[in-house]
């Protein structure tokens, strides 16, 4: 898998989170370590909305760094963020409390797909 085909893929699980209900501003970068995926993109949460794309972000809140395959467990709601990073699967600088909106989102997104399910 390229880099390019795994950050569209990442962007296609995490887009169409409803986040509206936050109002606080925090960016992510995430460092994805492989030969062939590995790359950098941000995640970010403005005025309410969700953008991801595929640059740095140099005022960033915090920063993730992991293999591929971690980030996709993450973002499927199949591992823990802070399972990931107290067994060194995820490593994160900058700021702690605004990285743990990360799991916010998470939480989110599988909220939105189990309720999206039962309709």
């Amino acid at each position: 898998m390229t880099y390019a085909d795994f950050f569209y893929e990442i962007k296609n699980r995490f887009m169409g989170t409803d986040v509206s209900d936050i109002q606080e501003h925090f960016a992510f970068q995430f460092s994805i370590e492989d030969e062939e995926a590995g790359g950098i993109f941000y995640v970010e949460v403005k005025d309410g909305q969700l953008f991801v794309e595929p640059y740095e972000y140099y005022d960033r809140d915090a920063i993730f760094t992991c293999n591929p395959d971690t980030l996709m467990k993450i973002a499927d709601g199949k591992m823990d963020p802070v399972w990931a990073f107290t067994t060194q699967k995820l490593k994160v600088e900058g700021d702690i409390g605004k990285a743990l909106k990360l799991k916010e989102i998470i939480e989110l997104k599988q909220k939105q797909l189990k309720n999206k399910k039962k309709r």
